[in-house]
């Protein structure tokens, strides 16, 4: 049987930067994977970062101004389903946590504190991080901008890592605290109203 230390231990920060790393380099390369696994944790953090490196590059589309509407319509209609499909991800990573400490019967009363965030709030953030500091170094390789900008954008990679690093310590924090029952877990559900038929007034009032 596994111990807590080996069934979180998917969540150390260092070796989730770096294959959240790896990954952004290889569908750079290559083409984002969708994971065939959607319930260990490690398909889960996929999952949540597959979505967002989706979400990254439809963004961009969206915003050029030399497509025609159409066009426009359908980067946002995919915007629309992978932030969804990012959201139930992050709820889904929360869920197994809560499923985890249940069966090891860690419980802290009412009185514990609840951290301001999630772990898997913490994880979509450092997916998100990656991404900016995969593109922010991109910049910094250019030869069609002035040397202020290359110079900007390594200034702005230095930021983006030191913010990076200091989050994953802080899932690394969560996560014992978790543990140890020093801080209280508790799922925020997210109720996205606007991608659903029946909460969305512009939808529902079309039929």
């Amino acid at each position: 049987m596994k111990s807590l230390s080996e069934i979180f231990s998917p969540f150390q920060s260092e070796n989730l930067i770096e294959w959240f790393d790896d990954l952004v380099t290889l569908w750079h390369e290559a083409g984002p994977i969708e994971p065939e696994d959607h319930h260990s944790p490690k398909g889960m953090f996929q999952w949540v970062h597959y979505n967002n490196f989706k979400l990254w590059h439809y963004e961009d589309q969206a915003r050029r101004t030399d497509l025609e509407a159409d066009k426009i319509v359908a980067a946002k209609r995919k915007i629309d389903y992978h932030n969804q499909q990012r959201n139930d991800g992050i709820e889904k990573i929360d869920v197994w946590i809560d499923n985890v400490l249940n069966a090891a019967d860690i419980k802290p009363d009412e009185t514990i504190e609840i951290n301001s965030e999630t772990p898997g709030s913490i994880v979509d953030r450092l997916s998100i991080l990656t991404l900016k500091v995969y593109h922010m170094e991109e910049q910094t390789r250019r030869k069609d901008v002035e040397k202020t900008h290359v110079e900007l954008c390594r200034f702005r990679c230095q930021v983006l890592a030191e913010q990076r690093f200091d989050l994953g310590k802080a899932l690394d924090r969560l996560i014992r605290d978790l543990r140890q029952a020093s801080k209280r877990h508790k799922i925020y559900r997210q109720f996205k109203m606007y991608n659903d038929p029946k909460f969305n007034p512009y939808l529902y009032n079309s039929n």
